[in-house]
């Protein structure tokens, strides 16, 4: 029998890119309990919606290319059924604190333009980071199927598995979220979610221009605030033999990120030229000072005075967390499995220069030139930050994709939205529509009863050889 699907589309409007993903579950599913697997996916040329205030036009322009091959890839009767959302995360949070107005107009803006294709739009809406960091745990838990998993017996069973922790590492913030029964001092950080009749407590929090592109404006920011605003500025975290130029207004301080090391006067069309030196201790000293670990008004706290119990159990970093890990690994051949092997290989890397970085990854000298900044900012985030150590360090898995799906918080916003994770118990759920159960269960008792038959008539039959012997 050909299986019909139903389809769902979501718009992850990151701030530096957006990606599309098209996701399918069966469509005869009782009770909307089917798994829900990736069909396809599409990346958006161009930057996140954000990078298009003041330009009229330009965010809505984007999305068409992507949108255009959502029509191709979902099935043409299925178009009008089929939800379609998008989800804006932390540039559109950046940029709705400085120019509301601007923000709400991108927003009207790409709604007009998913309305105008031929699916059914829900919604265009901005995502809070606790959001965020929930919408990722239920993608990687589902995933994983750790909330259900299908059972012979034609129903969806509780796996008993733990839920796994997840950690996000977007362009603009960071995001962390693991089930904690510890009390959670700050409510703005707890979430209750009821999941196939089980009721899972998250700690979650994200930390605004703590994702890799703000960073590293900040740690730029702070290199010119400390050595003063000059035609040359040194750079300990680049690699040694690497020079570029920048804006002091465009590359660094146009943000609300960087506001707090803004020089009182300056040019911000000056151009600085900023030189590597490869210092893998100058370069750890000040991406540490990019954190506050002094201030906590709680029994505890991760950085900048927000309260954290413990991590527990396993977790999945994904996003930008899974590309530096990758650098890592590829840069110096070493499994990170502690602290100190976290360590060892990030201070081979800030040593190399950027030719033995570029020959040995084949990569550009603008995919490289970071490696050595990020790979101290993740471990200063890890292990300072949220508390990881040699023991809780290990139980973490760097990936991009799990079950077939790319892993990010797009998947899980579209299963909260469209209620396709149920909140009642398992038991009530049959993985099977009603005519179909019914079915094999006649067919299993048919069988049943005739193999029952046969083996009394072989039972009878040598009964009566045994009397007439």
């Amino acid at each position: 029998m050909l299986c019909v699907f139903q389809f769902g589309i979501v718009l992850d409007a990151g701030s530096s890119h957006t990606s599309m993903y098209i996701y399918k579950w069966p469509a005869d599913k009782q009770n909307d309990t089917g798994i829900v697997t990736q069909h396809s996916e599409c990346q958006v040329k161009g930057g996140g919606i954000s990078s298009y205030a003041g330009i009229r036009g330009g965010a809505a322009e984007s999305l068409e290319d992507c949108l255009n091959q959502a029509v191709k890839d979902v099935p043409k009767p299925r178009h009008h059924q089929t939800p379609l959302y998008l989800g804006a995360t932390a540039g559109m949070r950046l940029l709705n604190e400085v120019n509301a107005t601007e923000s709400k107009r991108v927003l009207k803006e790409v709604e007009k333009k998913m309305r105008s294709y031929p699916f059914k739009f829900k919604e265009a809406a901005i995502l809070s980071g606790q959001e965020e960091g929930a919408y990722g745990w239920v993608t990687v838990n589902y995933l994983l199927e750790n909330f259900a998993k299908y059972g012979f017996v034609g129903r969806w069973l509780n796996p008993g598995r733990q839920t796994i922790g997840a950690l996000d590492l977007g362009g603009a913030s960071t995001q962390i979220a693991f089930e904690t029964s510890e009390e959670v001092e700050d409510k703005d950080n707890v979430m209750e979610l009821k999941l196939y009749g089980q009721t899972y407590r998250l700690y979650t929090q994200s930390f605004l221009c703590y994702g890799q592109d703000q960073f590293l404006r900040k740690l730029l920011a702070l290199l010119i605030k400390t050595e003063g605003v000059k035609p040359q500025v040194s750079h300990p975290c680049y690699p040694q033999q690497f020079t570029t130029s920048v804006k002091l207004g465009p590359d660094v301080f146009d943000s609300p990120c960087t506001q707090s090391y803004k020089p009182a006067n300056f040019d911000p069309q000056r151009s600085v030229r900023v030189v590597g030196t490869g210092d893998y201790r100058s370069c750890l000293d000040n991406v540490q000072k990019l954190f506050s670990f002094e201030n906590c008004s709680y029994s505890k706290c991760s950085f900048n005075g927000v309260f954290q119990p413990n991590v527990r159990g396993s977790f999945m970093a994904f996003s930008a967390f899974f590309f530096t890990h990758s650098y890592i690994n590829s840069l110096s051949n070493i499994s990170i499995t502690s602290p100190s092997r976290l360590k060892e290989p990030i201070q081979l890397i800030c040593n190399m220069t950027i030719s033995e970085m570029t020959a040995k990854f084949k990569q550009k000298e603008k995919y490289m030139k970071n490696v050595c900044a990020v790979s101290n900012f993740v471990q200063v985030l890890l292990l300072q930050g949220y508390g990881f150590d040699n023991h809780s360090l290990p139980s973490i898995s760097f990936e991009k994709k799990a079950g077939g799906a790319s892993v990010g918080w797009a998947l899980g916003f579209m299963l909260s939205l469209s209620s396709m994770v149920p909140a009642e118990r398992l038991g009530l759920m049959k993985a099977l529509p009603p005519g179909p159960w019914a079915g094999i269960l006649f067919l299993f008792i048919t069988l049943l009863l005739i193999a029952l038959g046969y083996l009394l008539m072989i039972y009878r039959s040598r009964k009566t050889k045994e009397g007439m012997v």
